[in-house]
């Protein structure tokens, strides 16, 4: 396994694996044996990035299931400080038989500060080591967030603090308020970021004006040009799209260049003699900006293929025409 360090403060930085774990499904629609064994063998290979969130269950995460089971996990295995959990909150129903569509938590103080409290105590944690604001919250005020999430690390409740499935100019607006009040601001991006690349235009409920949950040229500009941050990117494998015939790629990628980057994907899968499922995450390691796959999986051996992807090394001309297939 290799690490990278996220986070830029002494005393909140962590180093973490280059590959991190998901555990969306886990405790509701994973059971808990094959859960168990999963973080069993992630954690036996060096991984030491989980992800999971306050709404990630059934019923919208009203009842918490991903974090419960992990929760357990953690005090059944007893781990400590050597793997980094990452949560978040925002996105979560306010009430149960509602959606974050038409009924979400939001950001504000009052959230932050009930949310992470009962996520500290599902997971059995004193310490969210990374809590992300999982989206944004249109009608929510940017200074009570930033004053409310910058209270949490004061008192020791959370480590470090992200962001995910916001525009950009939230993403500022919100890191200039913390930097002019001396807070902490969000130094992990959460998007989703994969080899292919969806259009952008295909707005929905949630993000009218676009795909604000993906990693777009608007975000990875964003992240080159501001030195400490780091993207984390979920749904790297496209849900099993790249190698699975019964799982169909979403009508995002229904373009010429999908066309033309699958082509390249495969070649250098056979040139290479790995997965393209392997090929995608060597792509997203060697990137020459900090990206974390962040990847889910429901077997050991999804988790043996995406383990196998950290030592696979594409040559420079491979990359070269993986970049360039358009």
């Amino acid at each position: 396994m290799r690490y990278r360090t996220i986070g830029t403060d002494p005393a909140t930085r962590r180093e973490v694996s280059v590959l991190a774990l998901g555990a969306m499904l886990m405790g509701w629609r994973t059971d808990e044996r094959t859960s168990f064994a999963l973080l069993d063998r992630y954690v036996e290979a060096g991984g030491t990035f989980i992800d999971t969130s306050n709404n990630y269950g059934t019923d919208g995460g009203w009842n918490g299931e991903s974090e419960i089971l992990l929760g357990r996990w953690l005090r059944s295995r007893g781990v400590g400080e050597e793997v980094t959990v990452a949560t978040k909150l925002g996105a979560r129903p306010a009430s149960p038989g509602t959606t974050y569509v038409d009924n979400r938590e939001g950001l504000s103080a009052k959230v932050i500060a009930e949310s992470t409290e009962r996520s500290r105590e599902r997971l059995g944690r004193d310490r969210i080591d990374l809590m992300y604001a999982h989206i944004e919250d249109p009608d929510g005020a940017v200074q009570e967030t930033v004053e409310a999430f910058g209270e949490q690390v004061r008192d020791g409740s959370i480590g470090l603090l992200g962001v995910s499935n916001h525009p950009s100019w939230r993403v500022e607006r919100a890191l200039r308020l913390a930097a002019a009040s001396g807070l902490p601001g969000y130094e992990v991006l959460q998007y989703q970021h994969s080899y292919l690349r969806p259009r952008t235009d295909m707005g929905d409920a949630v993000c009218p004006d676009g795909n604000i949950g993906g990693a777009n040229t608007d975000i990875l500009t964003y992240v080159r040009h501001n030195e400490g941050l780091v993207l984390v990117a979920y749904t790297p494998l496209l849900s099993g799209a790249y190698v699975r015939e019964d799982k169909p790629m979403s009508p995002d990628y229904d373009h010429p260049g999908t066309r033309a980057r699958l082509k390249a994907l495969r070649e250098v899968a056979g040139e290479t003699g790995a997965t393209p499922n392997q090929v995608v995450l060597a792509w997203q390691l060697g990137h020459d900006l900090p990206i974390v796959p962040l990847a889910g999986v429901s077997s050991l051996a999804q988790l043996e293929e995406n383990l196998a992807a950290v030592d696979l090394e594409l040559s420079p001309e491979q990359r070269v025409r993986l970049d360039a297939a358009r």
